[in-house]
């Protein structure tokens, strides 16, 4: 089992890497300034943007916010199942 959950935890997390930064990306095209050195402790603030922002602009939230928001609440609930597997 820990074979298998491993492997999904790291893609789900590497998708939601993946859409933060095309997140940052969309947001500097709208002209806000990212600190790509602070992006781990900044993310959360540039994710609230980018949803704000597009519902701004659109009246939805745009599609990257969600790329990035399940994928790890995914993550988060297989860790858990790992964590219960593992001790159990």
């Amino acid at each position: 089992m820990t074979v298998l959950l491993v492997p999904l935890i790291l893609a789900f997390v590497c998708w939601a890497v993946v859409a933060s930064i095309l997140i940052t990306r969309e947001l500097e095209k709208r002209g806000i300034s990212i600190e790509y050195l602070w992006l781990r402790v900044m993310i959360f603030k540039y994710v609230e943007q980018y949803r704000k922002v597009t519902r701004e602009e659109t009246g939805r939230v745009g599609p990257l916010f969600y790329h990035y928001v399940i994928p790890l609440w995914i993550a988060l609930v297989l860790a858990v199942i790992l964590i219960v597997y593992r001790l159990g």
